[in-house]
């Protein structure tokens, strides 16, 4: 006796139809932006990144429509650009918020408080990871490191540095945020929208007045190590571990053979200390 498909709990389907086109008029608007990204580069194909995110500009995330406009701008097959589309992680395949909220959750962020904001952030927003809040404000997710450790617990909103969170100020960035109330990076350019966002990833100007001017740079402890071999001396001090100093000591200007900071200094181990000893040794598989 045969089984069909059906009581087998496969469902064929229909074949998926081809993309809609675009509206003429964005068409139009879309391809003069696609020509003036493409002569940018010797080899056309080599443009397909900014175009991707050239069309997420248009509706928020790569539909199936922008991925044909691209392969027809570029000369290649939907199927190259859709492996592309996949591959990286920035360009968004379903709808998302206005606000991209990304939490880190990479090692160092992690232990210092990033899985704790990424935790409140999704009981507070009722939202899961990669999930858009009701409103279309805000869509969370936890992402891998922002080149920001010596910042951390870091939150980036639309690419932008939100530094040294905490749950607490995690929340209230998102309630501003679906409020409309203007927030300010830590250090980089003004806040704009994820899809003007995606337009200057394309790269078009940011002509809001003083985005270009905004800086931000590697913090202190990013660059001891630079000023260190430039000769110049450490402008961190150490930090004692554990309350050693005694009240009223004034602070120890370090020389470069020392430590400069407690985080290096050597630590009594759980092992060989009685007041926190350390917890039985599980075996192999359990």
């Amino acid at each position: 006796m045969t089984t069909s498909s059906s009581e087998r709990g496969v469902s064929l389907g229909m074949p998926e139809l081809p993309a809609p086109e675009y509206p003429d008029d964005v068409r139009a608007r879309l391809e003069a932006d696609a020509r003036e990204v493409i002569a940018r580069y010797p080899d056309s194909r080599s443009a397909l990144l900014p175009l991707l995110h050239l069309v997420q500009s248009e509706e928020g995330h790569v539909t199936r429509t922008g991925m044909r406009f691209c392969a027809d701008m570029l000369g290649l097959t939907t199927a190259e650009v859709t492996a592309v589309a996949t591959f990286y992680t920035m360009y968004r395949r379903r709808p998302s918020g206005d606000y991209q909220v990304g939490v880190c959750t990479n090692t160092l962020c992690a232990v210092m408080g990033g899985d704790a904001i990424f935790e409140e952030l999704q009981e507070h927003l009722g939202v899961g990871n990669g999930e858009t809040t009701d409103d279309g404000k805000v869509t969370l997710e936890h992402i891998e490191c922002n080149a920001a450790c010596d910042y951390a617990p870091v939150v980036m909103v639309n690419w932008e540095f939100f530094d040294n969170q905490t749950p607490a100020s995690a929340k209230r960035l998102v309630d501003d945020l679906r409020a409309g109330r203007a927030v300010t990076p830590t250090r980089g350019a003004p806040l704009c929208t994820f899809k003007e966002t995606a337009r200057i990833l394309a790269g078009f100007p940011d002509e809001r007045e003083g985005a270009v001017e905004a800086g931000g740079s590697a913090g202190p402890a990013s660059l001891v190590g630079l000023k260190l071999a430039k000769g110049e001396s450490a402008p961190a001090r150490v930090v004692h571990p554990r309350g050693a100093a005694s009240a009223g000591a004034p602070p120890h200007e370090p020389s470069p053979a020392e430590h400069l900071s407690s985080h290096d200094a050597p630590q009594d181990t759980s092992a060989s200390d009685p007041a926190h000893p350390a917890g039985p040794t599980a075996e192999e598989g359990e």
